[in-house]
């Protein structure tokens, strides 16, 4: 056991989250989204939603202060309203000293493509809709 780990962050997922270099990205993945045939690295967190595994990240985890965008989000397109979730990962944004990021939205297929590259994709059974986020590491300061 180790102190001040949050316990949702399983030993696999602090390997690759330590692993990780400046720039790398992790996918936390919904329960809709095709995690096993997009990732390179798979951790499965089922049982598990996305913002409590986003707030453990980010209180681990620096984003990148130096890239133009480090926090993705996946939209189905224009024509959707903001999907409640999104309010949820902005609260921990704040929470976690990351509300100077801002999310880029991206459209499904654009997301699919970059996960695709990302270091590794979280599986979750999160139910909520377009939850998918991508996150970029930093370095630490």
């Amino acid at each position: 056991m180790l102190k001040h780990i949050p316990k949702c962050l399983s030993p696999d997922l602090l390997k690759i989250l330590m692993e990780m270099g400046h720039g790398d990205e992790i996918v936390i993945a919904d329960g809709n989204f095709p995690a096993a045939s997009h990732a390179q690295n798979l951790i499965r967190l089922d049982g598990l939603n996305i913002p409590e595994i986003l707030e453990a990240i980010l209180t681990l985890m620096p984003l990148d202060p130096y890239a133009d965008e480090a926090i993705f989000y996946m939209m189905h397109g224009p024509e959707v309203a903001t999907p409640p979730i999104w309010s949820e990962y902005e609260t921990i944004l704040t929470k976690t000293e990351n509300s100077s990021f801002t999310p880029t939205k991206l459209e499904r297929f654009q997301f699919y493509d970059l996960a695709k590259q990302a270091y590794a994709i979280i599986a979750t059974s999160d139910q909520a809709l377009y939850a998918n986020v991508i996150l970029k590491k930093g370095v630490i300061i």
